[in-house]
């Protein structure tokens, strides 16, 4: 990959950050009210990623190339970009003193900040890919190239690059658990579907659950409890046995020991269409969706036991929370992206009237800003009430927003609490979340 489809890859998700931030300015001039850890972790992540890799990589490397190879022709060009570089952070602590000042919706001068900072960063991606850019394509070397990508190639961006350090992670993981709202792929507007109250008295309760594929146990006891209204996460390594436990939930995969009461039922010999009738609702691992049908028709398939008089106003629930898929339900489901396809597979769950949702890997292929939008997409229905049941790889997100958690490893329980005593929990931060 050129270094220069890095830098241009970089600055689109940069864009993504300065519409954040006016977004979230409209949110507090509202009268909205935005934690100030988002904050917090959105100004690190700039301070960390912005200022200290991307734009000290761009001078290092691409700057100062051509500064090599035609001084006079870029200093117009450059020098204004390299000062705004300088003056970045300072622009930045500038918006850092208004935290800890009371609320930031009651700061009018935070709010313009915000959008000033926000319209500087646009005008500086935009001037250097309008003037930069080319420039650079004109006066460079092959040899010169060479390095600079070989450096862009090596940095290590929390949220785009492939290989991400865990402070970097962390921090990311945090803006995601304090955005107030989703952005990009939906999920901004709850759709309506049923609220279901929180109670004390468990909706799903598993005891000394096990299943086999032949010889080879897959589950080794598993007993667990999901509350109504809970968000309950169920993390652990590949091959610990987690798509196993939902399969055998949801009742397509058989098992061989051990009870399943759902609602009050005992439902552990129950055909998995009569499970579906209950109402437990599976958005399956590789989600799954029928890529020759049509969008729509996927979503119908969600909602075959229901009476159909009801589907109409539940597509318009669906499509209020994903106006993508609104957009494009007449195409094939295989035309969709990696992440529309998740909302499509989530979606189809939906239509089913879920009392227990269960998400199998609803982040896995994703890249890292879809899964920001799945995980505020869970968020929206946590919020409505939806019973969840998550298993996910991507431990700390999962944590982040579940009410209680257990970690299964080797198809046994082997810890479980709630979410934040999971995140605390030193066997799980080694383990699983790379601390």
């Amino acid at each position: 990959m050129h270094a220069l489809d890095i830098i241009q890859e970089e600055h689109r998700n940069l864009w993504r950050i300065a519409t954040t931030m006016d977004w979230v300015a409209n949110e507090l001039e509202a009268g909205q009210p935005v934690e100030e850890g988002f904050f917090t972790a959105l100004f690190d992540y700039i301070q960390e990623f912005m200022d200290g890799c991307h734009h000290a990589k761009e001078e290092q490397y691409l700057f100062s190339a051509m500064h090599r190879r035609a001084p006079e022709a870029v200093a117009a060009v450059l020098d204004p970009l390299e000062k705004e570089h300088r003056d970045g952070p300072q622009s930045l602590a500038a918006l850092r003193g208004f935290l800890g000042q009371g609320s930031l919706a009651a700061q009018p001068a935070f709010i313009a900040g915000l959008r000033e900072y926000a319209r500087q960063l646009k005008q500086h991606i935009r001037t250097e890919e309008k003037d930069a850019f080319p420039l650079a394509r004109e006066i460079l070397l092959d040899e010169d190239w060479e390095g600079i990508t070989a450096a862009f190639s090596d940095h290590r961006d929390p949220l785009f690059g492939e290989q991400a350090r865990a402070e970097y992670r962390e921090l990311y993981h945090r803006i995601v658990a304090l955005a107030p709202e989703a952005i990009g792929l939906g999920g901004r507007q709850a759709g309506g579907f049923q609220h279901l109250s929180r109670g004390r008295e468990p909706l799903l309760q598993v005891q000394d659950l096990e299943s086999c594929y032949g010889r080879i146990q897959a589950l080794k006891g598993i007993s667990l409890e999901v509350h109504k209204g809970e968000l309950v996460a169920l993390v652990g390594a590949n091959g610990a046995g987690k798509t196993t436990f939902l399969r055998a939930l949801s009742g397509i995969q058989p098992i061989s020991a051990g009870r399943i009461r759902f609602a009050g039922q005992d439902i552990s010999r129950q055909r998995a269409d009569r499970r579906v009738r209950a109402g437990i609702c599976h958005s399956p691992e590789g989600r799954q969706v029928f890529g020759p049908l049509s969008i729509e028709d996927n979503l119908r398939l969600g909602a075959y036991l229901r009476p159909p008089a009801g589907v109409a106003a539940d597509l318009e629930r669906v499509y209020t929370m994903f106006p993508v898929l609104h957009e494009k339900r007449h195409l094939p489901a295989g035309t969709l992206s990696g992440g529309q396809q998740q909302m499509l597979a989530i979606s189809r769950a939906l239509m089913g009237h879920p009392r227990l949702l269960l998400l199998d890997e609803p982040s896995m292929g994703l890249a890292p800003l879809l899964v920001e939008e799945v995980f505020n997409v869970i968020r929206t229905l946590k919020a409505q009430g939806i019973t969840i049941l998550l298993v996910e790889q991507n431990a700390f997100a999962a944590l982040g927003i579940a009410d209680r958690a257990y970690v299964l490893e080797t198809g046994h329980i082997v810890l479980s609490g709630t979410g934040q005593e999971m995140i605390s929990n030193e066997q799980v931060r080694a383990a699983y979340l790379g601390m």
